[in-house]
């Protein structure tokens, strides 16, 4: 069996790794590459591109895009599913740093 890696994230366990082609993206989310295209031209994901220029997602990617297909197999247009979602990632992250600064003060 070869050793483990000592490396702290592996690609494989790395979110932020750009490892599926819009193909592949398109095929897991059950959508087309149109539906990954018009999240890129509204600004909600903006996949790494490979030396060819080919798209290429990271899993976090993946999981905005399966985010905005729920609200838009709701009846919500596109458009506005972006919106809705960079604005539920600004809360979170709004929360996140609230959260920090009262566990700061409490233990000053």
């Amino acid at each position: 069996m070869p050793p483990r890696s000592t490396r702290p994230v592996d690609k494989l366990d790395d979110d932020h790794y750009p490892a599926y082609t819009t193909g592949r993206a398109a095929e897991i989310l059950g959508t087309t590459p149109a539906f990954l295209r018009a999240l890129d031209n509204n600004q909600l994901i903006t996949p790494l591109r490979s030396e060819a220029g080919h798209r290429r997602y990271t899993r976090h990617q993946l999981r905005l895009a399966a985010r905005a297909r729920q609200l838009v197999d709701t009846g919500t247009h596109i458009e506005a599913a972006c919106r809705i979602i960079n604005l539920e990632n600004q809360l979170e992250e709004a929360q996140r740093l609230n959260e920090e600064l009262h566990t700061r003060e409490a233990t000053s």
